[in-house]
């Protein structure tokens, strides 16, 4: 198992890894709307979706990766009736048919925060 961290997503002052490859798979925490200073991004669901998706991409390129090879998403957003639709807005212009597998779930996240994903990537 190797453990890889991108220098620009900001830390997270949890305990945890910020990407995992094992094997031919990689795997990301779930990453929310921080600018790589660690600022949540102004706006609402659509910019906290743009930016929790580029540091998702970060994460990955850190592993050798990237969107492209995702298998698969985890997405857990605050207010799952009122957010749904523009966040598949969003997600329709991250992703392309056929898109990854994916759950999403309504969750309760930190302040401010409306939006974290998290995803399982392939590896050569």
């Amino acid at each position: 198992m190797q453990h890889f961290k991108s220098s620009d997503v900001a830390e997270s002052a949890s305990p945890l890894s910020q990407v995992v490859r094992y094997g031919n798979t990689v795997f990301t925490a779930g990453q929310v709307a921080f600018d790589e200073h660690g600022d949540l991004v102004p706006g609402g669901i659509e910019e906290q979706t743009r930016q929790a998706f580029e540091n998702v991409s970060r994460c990955l390129t850190a592993a050798g990766t990237s969107l492209e090879r995702v298998i698969k998403v985890n997405a857990f957003l605050i207010d799952i009736r009122g957010d749904f639709t523009a966040f598949n807005d969003v997600y329709r212009t991250i992703f392309s048919p056929p898109f990854p597998v994916r759950t999403t779930v309504q969750a309760g996240l930190g302040a401010g925060l409306l939006v974290e994903v998290e995803v399982v990537a392939e590896i050569d």
